[in-house]
């Protein structure tokens, strides 16, 4: 291991940069509680990630309080009411471009306010102060930061105010470069300052309510509008003005005498409970650390889970998702059958459950498409109450607002092109998000809030964390920093949606022989370095209450680090 696990007796906090641990740490030892300090920590990495987080992005909550309550606040905004649902075939060739048509409704600061409301203490301006100042004062540039704006450099030169951001003088900032944001500064002080005019009058609430008012029916809304009628999008006032995150059930499995908790089908989550409940029902238990067995084994899982997550996942408002048969006994069974170790499925198994779809189109590029976006934060406080989010939206594919500092939500380009798909294009409809934050109640009475950044490697990468804890017995950094594999067999989340049928990435450090093995049985091994970005960044928080001590960890693949205090 590169780092330790870190342990304290109270609370912790890991997230995707250190300074948004550090505000979640600060508002942990101000007495505030795991809600305030993931909120704080959320609204700073809009900041302190600007490549991969945007503050007027996605932010998928999950909320595990310390009596047993559990809820998701969905975080996620839906097409705008205008949208065509037809236009990306007839006017884009059946694909969804950059730019502002693919913007869906902000919901970043709406989820945030949402769950400051309903379970915080602090007012909106005491967790919002640390983002205001990093992106007043600024911060160094860090290495993947600065990879990530040379690898989109074209990318944010398309736009003057992208370009006045990430490429100041017509550079890419060099490493340890001051970066400000002097724009997104002045909007995060309008939105403060408008919070606690309002918390002065009329107490905590008063403020958020203030503060959503300030983002979603004000000066800002409008300027989001114009902008956006103005470069051919579909945003309107009354878009903004009546939205709300909606709070979804939480999708809850038993396992082992632990429990897993994920957000609805709105998002990839019940992908993650159903490839768990089809690795123990296909025997994952009877194999060693990743030998050629359990990583093809784990990867035809992951497949059949990916395959059912193509068939039927969508936003739930619209879409009848089968979900109770999809993590039934029967259906896991059913899948599991199918899996044949000697041999790896070319490509997808088929649906159990409804009509066939479409043949799978394999993507003739060489290399994925990657979206580099999102980042995740954990925290569990003194009390026990568990905090878990996934925020969202990289910066390099629709415009930034002039002036605002921000770009709309382009999470739109994770719905598909045909509104026939479940997945499919529809005014009011939500995308199908890949983050998607969970929560582990450990049968010693613990808590595990945990999650990634990785696109579609984000459920591979918390598998495999998670059965390196409670199946292999490692320590919380080290089921971490672990090698790790992915498939990439399940067409993309993003945009152009390409499928790479039984290509499978494994980090260097699996041995030779094990790859070799795994390519015999079928599979296409790429070999990644010993440890890369692209086999996600898991962060998580651990109660171990037989110890009276919490644990927390940080993936060194990526700028995440941990406290404990």
């Amino acid at each position: 291991m590169s780092r330790h696990t870190l342990y304290g007796p109270r609370h912790a906090v890991a997230a995707g940069h250190y300074l948004a641990a550090t505000a979640a740490m600060t508002v942990l030892e101000e007495g505030g509680n795991a809600v305030d300090a993931g909120c704080a920590a959320g609204i700073a990495l809009g900041v302190l990630q600007p490549d991969l987080v945007n503050v007027a992005g996605v932010a998928p909550i999950l909320i595990r309080l310390a009596d047993g309550r559990a809820e998701s606040i969905a975080g996620l905004g839906h097409w705008p009411a205008a949208t065509p649902p037809d236009v990306f075939l007839r006017e884009h060739g059946g694909m969804i471009p950059d730019g502002v048509r693919r913007t869906v409704i902000p919901a970043a600061p709406d989820a945030w306010i949402t769950a400051l409301e309903r379970h915080g203490t602090m007012g909106f301006a005491d967790v919002a102060r640390f983002a205001l100042r990093w992106a007043a004062e600024g911060f160094a540039v860090f290495p993947l930061l600065r990879e990530s704006i040379l690898a989109h450099r074209d990318d944010y030169a398309r736009w003057e105010s992208n370009a006045a951001i990430f490429l100041p003088g017509g550079c890419v900032p060099a490493l340890g470069e001051r970066f400000v944001q002097a724009d997104l500064a002045r909007t995060l002080a309008y939105l403060c300052d408008e919070a606690r005019a309002a918390e002065a009058r009329g107490g905590r609430l008063a403020g958020l309510a203030a503060a959503r008012r300030a983002f979603y029916e004000g000066d800002i809304a409008e300027a989001m509008v114009r902008f956006q009628r103005q470069e051919g999008g579909w945003l309107s006032r009354d878009d903004l003005a009546g939205f709300r995150s909606r709070i979804e059930p939480v999708v809850s499995r038993p396992w082992r005498g632990h429990e897993l908790l994920a957000c609805g089908p709105w998002c990839q989550g019940p992908a993650l409970v159903e490839a768990l409940l089809l690795a123990e029902r296909a025997g994952i238990a009877g194999h060693a650390h990743n030998s050629a067995d359990y990583i093809h084994l784990l990867t035809e899982c992951l497949k059949a889970a990916m395959a059912d997550r193509e068939y039927h996942f969508g936003d739930p408002a619209f879409v009848e998702v089968p979900l109770e048969a999809l993590l039934g006994e029967a259906h896991i069974a059913a899948r599991a059958a199918e899996i044949r170790m000697d041999r790896a499925h070319p490509s997808l198994p088929g649906p159990l459950l409804g009509p066939a779809p479409a043949p799978l189109r394999p993507s003739a590029r060489a290399i994925p498409k990657v979206e580099a976006d999102t980042s995740y934060v954990a925290v569990v406080d003194r009390h026990g109450n568990a905090f878990s989010a996934t925020p969202s939206d990289g910066s390099w594919n629709a415009p930034v607002v002039p002036g605002l500092g921000l770009i709309p939500s382009n999470r739109g380009c994770q719905s598909r092109p045909d509104p026939r798909h479940p997945n499919g294009v529809a005014p009011g409809k939500r995308p199908r998000l890949t983050p998607n934050p969970a929560i582990l109640v450990t049968r010693e009475g613990g808590v595990m809030p945990f999650g990634t950044p990785g696109g579609d490697v984000q459920i591979q990468a918390m598998l495999q964390v998670l059965l390196n804890l409670f199946q292999h017995g490692m320590e919380l950094q080290e089921a971490i920093e672990a090698p790790r594999f992915a498939s990439y067999a399940a067409p993309s989340s993003f945009a152009p949606f390409e499928a790479f049928p039984g290509r499978l990435a494994i980090e260097a450090r699996v041995p030779a022989a094990v790859r070799a093995e795994l390519a015999r049985r079928g599979h296409g091994v790429v070999e990644w370095p010993e440890s890369t970005w692209l086999a996600g960044s898991v962060e998580a928080v651990l109660t171990l209450p037989e110890r009276g001590l919490v644990a927390a960890g940080a993936d060194t693949r990526r700028p995440a680090h941990a406290i404990a205090g």
